[in-house]
């Protein structure tokens, strides 16, 4: 199976790092800076795996037909990943794996929706540099139809390949997985805002009760949306609603103990990396998708609408807010 991954940041160079230590057929398609960095230097991989160097092709455009496109890059940034690659892709299988839920409607734009398949990575990485990627911490990877929520033959085909690198999973309900999903990415927005990592952040129990603040107005929201939200292969349900139905108190506690040794290494989630990266991030659809469907069904979602807003300031005026600032602007919500 010839495989592209699109997008060479954190996740797609550890994918396409790890397929290609494993002697697949794997080329890297990125942006300029990328390009040059990996061919000249390959992917440096380090992390829980330990340390590895991968050389590897890697080009600005696709300049091939792929029987496996994973996409990688923010959501955001799939509308021109696609308008630069799509006329090589409209036989190929897509594979989506970007936080949210409006992926795989967006690349369904540019391919037929039976070739998009839907997934969920449970895996995290870091990358500051171009080239260069800490695998934080394991987890699976979950594959599931698009269009159809039967597996086909291709999503089986697909999930052989990559259990290779990741234990993958197939999901026949990956739309509930996806918004369990975000509540997981729904607190990245704080370090996002405070400019720190995860650990330094969230070993302050005022800004965890934040984030147990976060997830109950969320709940709120989906139920009144009538989604049904489904449990992760590494992440039940019920992780998120003992720790809302406990006090704030003490579900501020608990979770600042688990985000605390989340990672050895320093995790920034996501929403901070785009930001240090000089991009814009993807809060839009993360703590934005909660807003959205607040909107949509008629009732307020304040304090993520807040936190949305905070985000888009930081990548506005390039300053990150301090904690007693974040405080301010949360207080009535926690």
């Amino acid at each position: 199976m010839r495989i592209a991954v699109i997008g060479a940041g954190a996740i797609g160079c550890l994918i396409a790092a790890y397929l290609k230590a494993k002697d697949e057929d794997v080329t890297l398609v990125g942006h300029d800076k990328s390009v040059r960095a990996i061919k000249n230097h390959g992917i440096a991989v380090s992390g829980v795996r330990g340390n590895t160097l991968v050389h590897m092709g890697i080009a600005d455009v696709l300049n091939y037909i792929p029987d496996l496109a994973i996409i990688t890059t923010k959501t955001q940034d799939i509308n021109s990943a696609l308008q630069n690659n799509s006329c090589l892709l409209q036989n190929s299988i897509l594979l989506t794996t970007q936080n949210g839920v409006q992926a795989d409607g967006l690349v369904a734009q540019y391919v037929p929706a039976q070739n998009v398949i839907s997934s969920i990575v449970m895996f995290g990485a870091t990358s500051l540099e171009p080239g260069k990627v800490v695998h934080n911490f394991e987890g699976s990877w979950v594959l599931g139809g698009y269009s159809d929520p039967r597996p086909s033959e291709a999503l089986l085909a697909a999930s052989l390949i990559l259990d290779k690198v990741f234990p993958t999973r197939v999901s026949e309900n990956i739309r509930g997985m996806k918004y369990l999903k975000i509540f997981v990415n729904a607190n990245n927005c704080l370090p996002a805002i405070i400019g720190k990592s995860m650990q330094d952040v969230f070993s302050d129990i005022a800004i965890s009760r934040i984030s147990v603040a976060i997830w109950k107005e969320a709940f709120r929201v989906v139920d009144k949306a009538g989604i049904k939200l489904v449990s992760l292969p590494d992440f039940p349900l019920e992780n998120l609603t003992k720790l809302a139905a406990m006090s704030s108190e003490l579900s501020a506690q608990v979770f600042s103990e688990r985000m605390k040794n989340l990672s050895k290494e320093p995790l920034y989630g996501s929403i901070l990396q785009s930001i240090m990266r000089g991009k814009l991030s993807e809060i839009d659809y993360i703590n934005g998708e909660f807003v959205q469907l607040a909107q949509a069904n008629q009732m307020p979602a304040p304090l993520n609408k807040i936190l949305v807003e905070m985000v888009h300031e930081v990548e506005k005026n390039n300053r990150f807010f301090s904690k007693e600032e974040l405080m301010h602007r949360t207080k009535e919500f926690i």
